[in-house]
């Protein structure tokens, strides 16, 4: 059996440049040599495009990544969007030189990656992807948009309110009248697309939300406030295409105020609790939840959805799903699965296995499209 060509991407342009590189090695690391060829393509901050071609075994950890081995080891590379190349052009002296690729795995957390824009280009290529599809990835990746089909869902959400970028800078006196008036304090201020919360502020007054507002602001044109939730943090992972399943549930407990950057990813008292200590049947509706979510939002392949449980009235809240979840050694993601006997190099495979199932699925819909 021949080996299937798997892209890695991983880096981007996006505030999670260097969190992604990390979910990458643990990724790279679980792909079977015997099933595989690993094609790892690094995308700078700057947006350039690098193939590594040193020893793929130095990928597998990530000081590798960290360090000038794509200097050393890289050459660039332009990934094509013509249906007829399906691969990527390296450059050889001054021309370039086609790699055929079977799968694209997008490892690339937040903007220019997570949001329809890395899929939709895999979809000009006719190459089959790991994850969401370009509508599913943009609908996700904006909060504010989520918001919109939950509801419909009934499934209970924070109250928020919704400013934009101009309105913040132009007159930030009546973004924050607007906010205090509608939700009040305590509140939490987060731009509309983003992740790993970078760019989230909790705000308890007015000079706190001001602040939290033009930090946000910075991060997208979009930013929402949301009440604040008292309770636990839960977090459900998501696993297939129309016969997805859902894992156990999991709790956070972060070592500050709020789950942010540094609490997620630099702060070693920041622990997962797997399968969480909650009632069997609020577990049960988280599941139904992340399901449902999932699905109105025509997911595909893997997400993680998040929810709070509200301490008091013990109400399920869902907080918001990630379509590009992380593969670090701490995620939570590749955790619930481990918790259930899937390790993450079944987990890896089986993501692989649905993008071609997906793609195929597809192809077929076309065919019988093209048929009649």
């Amino acid at each position: 059996m021949s080996k299937k060509v798997v892209a890695v991407l991983f880096g981007g342009r996006s505030t999670e440049h260097d969190v992604s590189k990390r979910s990458a090695a643990t990724i790279m690391a679980a792909m079977s040599d015997e099933k595989y060829r690993i094609l790892p393509i690094y995308i700078t901050k700057a947006g350039k495009w690098m193939l590594f071609e040193g020893a793929i075994e130095n990928m597998y950890n990530s000081q590798a990544l960290t360090g000038d081995q794509w200097e050393k080891f890289g050459t660039p590379v332009v990934f094509s969007p013509d249906t007829t190349q399906k691969g990527i052009l390296r450059l050889v002296g001054e021309k370039f030189k086609l790699i055929p690729v079977d799968i694209v795995f997008p490892v690339l957390h937040g903007a220019n990656g997570e949001d329809g824009r890395i899929q939709g280009l895999c979809e000009l290529a006719g190459i089959p992807y790991v994850g969401c599809n370009l509508l599913s990835s943009a609908a996700c990746m904006d909060k504010a948009f989520t918001k919109i089909v939950v509801s419909a869902l009934k499934i209970a959400q924070a109250d928020h309110v919704l400013c934009l970028r101009h309105e913040i800078e132009n007159n930030l006196a009546e973004a924050c009248k607007r906010v205090r008036y509608k939700i009040g304090y305590p509140c939490f201020v987060k731009p509309a697309n983003a992740g790993s919360s970078v760019g989230v502020s909790k705000a308890a007054d007015k000079k706190e939300l001001e602040a939290a507002l033009l930090l946000a602001a910075r991060y997208d044109r979009k930013v929402l406030v949301e009440k604040a939730i008292v309770g636990r943090e839960l977090e459900c992972a998501v696993l297939g295409n129309t016969d997805a399943t859902a894992s156990v549930v999991g709790e956070v407990l972060a070592a500050a105020d709020f789950y942010d950057y540094e609490a997620k990813y630099h702060n070693a008292e920041s622990q997962s609790v797997i399968p969480a200590d909650i009632p069997p049947d609020k577990a049960e509706e988280i599941r139904g939840a992340a399901l449902a979510i999932y699905k109105a939002l025509d997911c595909s392949g893997f997400s993680r959805v998040d929810f709070f449980l509200e301490n008091g009235t013990n109400k399920v809240i869902f907080n918001e799903i990630n379509t590009i979840p992380g593969f670090t050694t701490i995620s939570m993601y590749p955790k619930l699965w481990n918790a259930a006997a899937i390790d993450t190099d079944m987990l890896v495979d089986k993501l692989i296995t649905l993008a071609v199932e997906r793609a195929d699925e597809d192809a077929n819909a076309t065919s019988r499209e093209a048929a009649e």
